[in-house]
């Protein structure tokens, strides 16, 4: 006698009460273990996302929903499942962590601390999917987020609330642009969020040690799940992160959150869904890759409230090449990208910026006046520096404009150049970029202009501070202050002394 699933429940349903028929609708039983998952059969009610409890201790959340079954991602790997185990709903969803608790922590994809500093000084627990806000929330991006890089900061402008993706090939200094933008904002009241997805713990360790070293980790937030995690803690860390960044943004603040990186996310739901057996699409990413993303970039942003979100997301690509499918879906949904060259990275050129493929959409508007008018002809002097480059290696003569172009151009790489966690600030910067853009570097050996910028920043700190903190207060250069500048640049390359010759 064939006897269909319809027929049971209506049998069923005359078997009992309706109390006890929804008592029973809200547990099942689990009819198969995979591999960090499981299938459980008899949850009728159950809702997409919704987490569930085993009757062994462990937790999960729903992922797929069937006619008859539903698939069931694991949160603990340590508990094991067993088949015909007893699963129950719980009627809410996953939530994690909030609270000034969490500044100087490091903690887990769901929510549990692994620094070894004891317990959680939670505020409140918020669910990690949200309804996004809208344009009417939403103000335009005006202040600037300085990041100390004076490559980035001069022609790559980031504003608060601004989405910019790091991306490049493994080992050209991502992580390292990252860390020193986080060391830049100690002092500037920005709240950092760091999220370390498919990372060796090695890495995460030094990191972490970085940050404790410069005083960096008491406004820092560290999420890891890393390479020995299950895919579903990848998956959940991103999202757990933009959850702890829109509790300080609710309070008025400023928060930088990074995600290192979104390639290793993309990995882990593309394990997941073939997991689920979903039909794989390009590159056997499945269908919704790019909503993925999308819904996790937009919670970035300027609001109206008061707080921002800036996210940098990070994306690695193989042999230079960003056309490939998580890339390119990253590059449309943010707001601009800053593209790091194995090549430039190899000759010595660091931080490895491809300024020719790199670019920030917001731009000036997130700039001040005084680093406007410094680089208003930068980008197109660097263009036609490496324009005449490539000519000039076919061993052609050139012609004595095309020399001092040329000549220019090396000088603009050379004091683009910066070391690891030699972070400047905004007026540095500035009276770096005057003594390139009124021609106080032509007659400095290239080798020596580093060393001949940061000696005239020092001089002007130490024996002119009132302009130096005229420039910091007004975040402009007036025609004056460029006149004072010179004078003062002219004094400095009468006195100046090569340390090689000291």
């Amino acid at each position: 006698m064939d006897i269909k699933s319809a027929d049971i429940t209506a049998l069923f349903e005359q078997s009992f009460t309706k109390n006890e028929v929804a008592e029973f609708a809200e547990i099942g039983k689990v009819v198969q273990v995979g591999d960090a998952h499981c299938t459980a059969y008899g949850l009728n009610r159950a809702v997409y996302g919704e987490l569930v409890d085993f009757e062994g201790g462990n937790k999960g959340i729903i992922f797929d929903l069937d006619d008859d079954s539903v698939t069931i991602f694991l949160l603990y790997a340590h508990i094991p499942v067993a088949e015909l185990e007893v699963v129950k709903r719980t009627g809410t969803v996953f939530k994690s962590p909030t609270g000034n608790g969490l500044l100087g922590r490091i903690i887990s994809a769901i929510g549990k601390p692994i620094d070894g500093l004891g317990d959680l000084q939670v505020s409140e627990y918020r669910p990690i999917e949200i309804a996004i806000p809208g344009i009417i929330e939403r103000t335009p991006i005006h202040q600037s987020l300085e990041t100390g890089i004076l490559a980035i900061d001069a022609l790559i402008p980031i504003g608060k609330g601004q989405r910019e993706l790091v991306i490049g090939n493994r080992s050209t200094g991502k992580t390292s642009i990252v860390l020193d933008t986080i060391l830049h904002q100690k002092g500037k009241d920005v709240i950092c969020i760091y999220v370390a997805i498919g990372q060796r713990q090695a890495n995460l360790a030094r990191f972490a040690h970085t940050l404790r070293m410069f005083g960096a980790l008491e406004y820092t937030v560290i999420i890891s799940a890393d390479a020995s995690e299950p895919a579903l803690d990848k998956y959940l860390a991103p999202y757990v992160g933009c959850t702890a960044a829109e509790y300080f943004k609710d309070q008025g603040k400023d928060v930088l959150i990074i995600y290192d990186d979104l390639s290793n996310h993309a990995i882990a739901y593309r394990e997941m869904s073939l997991l689920m057996r979903r039909s794989p699409g390009r590159e056997a990413y499945p269908g919704d890759v790019f909503y993925l993303h999308s819904r996790l970039l937009e919670r970035a942003g300027k609001f109206k409230s008061g707080g921002s979100i800036t996210a940098l997301p990070i994306a690695e690509v193989q042999s230079d090449d960003i056309t490939a499918y998580i890339p390119t879906n990253l590059i449309s949904i943010t707001d601009g990208q800053i593209f790091l060259d194995t090549k430039l990275f190899n000759n010595g050129i660091r931080p490895a910026i491809n300024i020719e493929l790199s670019v920030s959409r917001v731009g000036g508007a997130a700039q001040t006046a005084a680093m406007r008018k410094m680089v208003r002809a930068l980008r197109l002097e660097l263009a036609q520096y490496h324009e005449l480059l490539a000519f000039s290696q076919f061993g052609s003569e050139l012609d004595a404009v095309s020399q001092e172009r040329l000549a220019r151009g090396a000088r603009i790489v050379e004091l683009l150049k910066q070391h690891e966690h030699a972070s400047l600030s905004f007026v540095d910067q500035v009276i770096m970029l005057f003594l390139l853009k009124y021609n106080f570097l032509d007659a400095i050996k290239v080798s020596q202009i580093r060393e001949f910028c940061i000696q005239f920043v020092g001089y002007i700190k130490l024996s002119y501070s009132e302009l130096y903190k005229k420039i910091t207060e007004s975040g402009d250069v007036s025609d004056e202050v460029i006149k004072e500048l010179s004078v003062y640049a002219k004094e400095f390359s009468l006195v100046y002394i090569p340390v090689t010759l000291l």
